[in-house]
């Protein structure tokens, strides 16, 4: 069962609370440009957009113009940034509102990012869906195929090098530490990357490399190079990556805790 679909409403009045409150006279114009200057959280999702992805080429006002329409046909997007901001919220402790990870968190910039230029390479436009990718990966250092497909309610934590690839699937409470790839394991064409299941957390630097399924709330440990499929709700580390500890039974991504357990695990 998913989680209930958030009250964007009461998110953006929550937002433009926080805005309010920001009394640095140099922050004003950017609180007032991309929070106040709007009538919702869709309308500000839109500019945001816009302003972090324009360059001499493709303006902002072009820009903004393409996500508010990628947003007004497909709604599903905006929920999904919704759950998105909500989920950074109550699993960040560096996240203290959200005005933050609105305006400053790249792993949420950019999964936005993603999620326009998914609807527009489903949509035929792939030229302008590949444009996006890049230049999402020249401002913030992540690269999401446009291809791969993401659920809600997902974390990307800092965000530096994050490659995700063109068949990966990401579903639901999915949480993932910077310097994660989402590989292939050469050059197969076809169903490559891995498949992550609902509520698993990668730890920072880990590899997953092919058509390999991570099964729901596995934990994958930081730097971990994973070459075969995980069980759910299995920790795995190492490299190459194997089984330590017991069966945990919680979701991690949303404790994100990345302790080891106990080390009396049986293969």
């Amino acid at each position: 069962m998913g989680a209930a679909p958030i009250d964007q409403a009461l998110l953006w009045r929550q937002m433009i609370d926080e805005a309010a409150c920001c009394g640095d006279p140099i922050m004003g114009r950017l609180m007032r440009t991309s929070i106040h200057a709007h009538d919702g959280f869709a309308n500000a999702l839109a500019g945001l957009i816009g302003r972090k992805l324009a360059d001499q080429t493709v303006p902002a006002e072009a820009l903004c113009e393409l996500a508010a329409s990628a947003h007004a046909d497909e709604p599903d997007i905006v929920a999904a940034a919704a759950a998105d901001l909500v989920a950074i919220r109550e699993r960040d402790p560096a996240c203290p509102d959200f005005v933050t990870p609105f305006l400053y968190f790249k792993g949420f910039q950019a999964l936005q990012i993603y999620r326009v230029a998914h609807f527009l390479w489903v949509n035929g436009r792939r030229h302008l869906a590949q444009h996006l990718q890049s230049r999402c990966s020249e401002m913030f250092g992540l690269d999401v195929h446009p291809a791969a497909r993401i659920g809600r309610r997902v974390l990307i934590d800092h965000g530096t090098g994050i490659v995700i690839g063109e068949t990966a699937v990401l579903e639901d409470d999915v949480s993932m530490l910077q310097g994660v790839t989402l590989g292939g394991t050469g050059k197969n064409i076809g169903d490559r990357h891995p498949k992550i299941r609902r509520g698993v957390l990668i730890g920072a630097g880990a590899t997953i490399l092919g058509n390999i399924e991570i099964g729901t709330c596995a934990k994958i440990g930081a730097g971990s190079i994973v070459l075969e499929s995980v069980k759910p709700y299995t920790t795995v580390v190492g490299n190459p990556a194997r089984p330590v500890g017991t069966r945990h039974s919680n979701m991690p991504s949303l404790t994100m805790d990345q302790t080891l357990p106990p080390v009396d695990y049986i293969i």
